[in-house]
């Protein structure tokens, strides 16, 4: 499985984005999916993931409420919907697969999409 994120930009405060995470293979919907961003100068971040089944989704508590992830094995596609931007939303945000369950922990992922930048302006 390949991994491949868009749908980044640059957005007003309180604005809205959808990212997409396209994933070539056959396999995915096997996979669980997750998607992470970093900041300038910072570490790399949980934000959300989604199992394999849609059973399961998880967020980080700096977005809940505000971003909603979904899925669509038809079209091997993970979605990001991040509503009521902030400033600190600004960050790259990657995608990542991991088979079973869905999980917060980046180390957890072993394949890695390429990021989409997000930018928040005040």
């Amino acid at each position: 499985v390949q991994l491949q994120a868009s749908g980044g930009g640059l957005v007003q405060a309180g604005g809205s984005l959808r990212l997409s995470c396209a994933a070539s293979g056959r396999t995915f919907s096997s996979y669980s999916v997750g998607w992470f961003r970093q900041a300038p100068e910072k570490e790399r971040v949980f934000v959300s993931s989604i199992s394999w089944s849609e059973s399961s989704t998880y967020y980080a508590d700096a977005v809940r409420g505000r971003f909603t992830i979904s899925r669509d094995n038809a079209k091997s596609t993970v979605y990001l919907q991040m509503n009521s931007l902030k400033p600190e939303d600004t960050a790259v945000y990657y995608c990542a697969a991991r088979k079973g369950f869905a999980v917060v922990t980046s180390a957890a992922y072993d394949i890695w999409g390429q990021g989409t930048q997000v930018t928040v302006s005040s």
